[in-house]
């Protein structure tokens, strides 16, 4: 078969699931546990990814539905795997995510879950939080704001106004969420990060085993975010049927900033100048002093830069700081891929390259096996993306440098600091030692194609 409609089909598309995503923001919450409303192989599938990337213990219940509940409906697995979760774990807060199969046949969660309330007089004891995520709906980008959501509607109160800033995070390392905090805090000590798995997907060692880790937003502080000074939702692309921050803005009035992953010069500024406009407090000078190390990194390596031609795939928020940070170092972001649908993305990018007069291809909705041809075809010489690009490393013989997730092949994902100034320096340095090693390990080939061989044929 030489050719495929890639319109209608993808054979190894540029995403994962709803639940993967749901999984991922309830994983930053304390206290949590997570049951997925399906087979076994839908939680099994999702562990895996979570696990193997983030290098820690990650526990997510299964409903099992089998043949007999599919046809029958699986009200009554449901209701025992809650039952058998709240009698190990002993949770404070339950995300109840759906399947393919579940939506498929038409379950009522919510109903289940107030029935499953009543019956085991729970009320006030564990909140329990239904939330819908089919996976042929959309994409885990998709679903982690999702979910986030749901906590808030279930969990946010009209309360008081308070001095708390609400920072909604997107789906970056543990570590970006420390920096996060750490930048936040020169502006305010009342700060609400949503999720948090910077201790919960990477706790450290001890002797004894605890089932549910340390760490994560805590309840009573979800519950205060309809009173906070303002919400930064880290999300500029998303949608506001996903939005948490859009919710607490129609629902309690609370100012919402909805900025880009702060990756690269503009957008780490734009995180920055947020924060200061909330509290009215000036820009401290230890941060002026990170921008201006960022800025001579810049000039450094600019030079080495104007040879890439980089291939950037994975959720839209990291495709656009990524692409921003490369477009301002002079890299060109030649082909950006994403498998979830975004025109907001190709919009800014396409706006953001033209500025630079580069040129550049965004897929959306769109699969590795387009991307690697197009590889080839656009004179590609690095690759930007999650381990799920190590194929098309292989095949085509060109770098990757390993940003986002699932990252399978390697260790410390969870380590890696990307945003802010330091981390986005850290970055760049990547990309351009990368770019460097790559012209200095093939330069005499080059050369002997290039010079010599022209020369012997004359």
């Amino acid at each position: 078969m030489s050719k495929r409609n890639y319109t209608n089909l993808n054979v190894n598309p540029c995403k994962m699931c709803m639940p993967m995503g749901g999984s991922l923001a309830f994983k930053g919450i304390e206290k949590s546990m997570i049951i997925i409303h399906g087979s076994q192989g839908c939680s099994t599938y999702i562990r895996r990814h979570i696990a193997a990337h983030y290098n820690e213990p990650v526990d997510i219940a299964s409903s099992s539905l089998t043949e007999e509940g599919t046809v029958y409906g699986g009200s009554s697995n449901l209701k025992k795997g809650l039952k058998n979760l709240i009698r190990l774990y002993q949770p404070s807060v339950i995300g109840v995510l759906t399947t393919c199969l579940a939506e498929t046949i038409g379950e009522d969660i919510q109903g289940i879950i107030r029935e499953f309330i009543l019956e085991e007089d729970l009320e006030d004891k564990v909140h329990i939080i239904p939330v819908s995520t089919p996976g042929y709906q959309a994409t885990q980008y998709e679903g982690y704001y999702y979910a986030l959501r749901q906590m808030v509607e279930n969990l946010a109160e009209e309360v008081a106004h308070n001095e708390y800033i609400n920072i909604v995070v997107s789906d970056v390392t543990c570590e970006d969420i420390r920096e996060l905090k750490r930048i936040a805090s020169f502006f305010s000590d009342k700060i609400i990060i949503l999720p948090d798995i910077s201790d919960t997907l990477d706790a450290p060692y001890t002797s004894e085993y605890s089932k549910l880790l340390s760490g994560g937003t805590k309840i009573n502080k979800i519950k205060l975010m309809g009173g906070a000074r303002a919400t930064v939702e880290i999300g500029a692309l998303i949608k506001d049927a996903y939005s948490p921050g859009k919710y607490l803005e129609e629902t309690y009035g609370v100012p919402l900033y909805k900025i880009s992953v702060p990756i690269g010069l503009e957008y780490v500024d734009e995180f920055i100048k947020a924060l200061s406009q909330i509290t009215h407090k000036t820009i401290p000078k230890e941060l002026e002093l990170e921008r201006g190390r960022m800025l001579d990194g810049m000039i450094d390596s600019h030079k080495y830069n104007g040879e890439g031609v980089g291939a950037i795939f994975g959720s839209p928020e990291l495709n656009l700081a990524i692409s921003s940070l490369c477009i301002e170092n002079g890299l060109t972001p030649k082909l950006v891929m994403t498998g979830s649908k975004s025109k907001k993305l190709k919009e800014i990018i396409e706006e953001k390259a033209k500025r630079f007069h580069m040129e550049t291809i965004v897929l959306e909705d769109s699969d590795f096996s387009t991307l690697q041809p197009m590889v080839k075809q656009c004179g590609i010489n690095i690759l930007i993306g999650s381990s799920d690009g190590k194929f098309v490393k292989e095949k085509v013989k060109v770098p990757l440098i390993r940003v986002g997730f699932p990252i399978h092949d390697q260790i410390g994902a969870q380590r890696k600091l990307n945003v802010g100034y330091k981390g986005s320096l850290r970055l760049l340095d990547e990309m351009t030692n990368t770019l460097m090693d790559l012209k200095h390990d093939d330069y005499r080939d080059r050369m002997y194609d290039d010079y010599y061989t022209p020369l012997l044929k004359a």
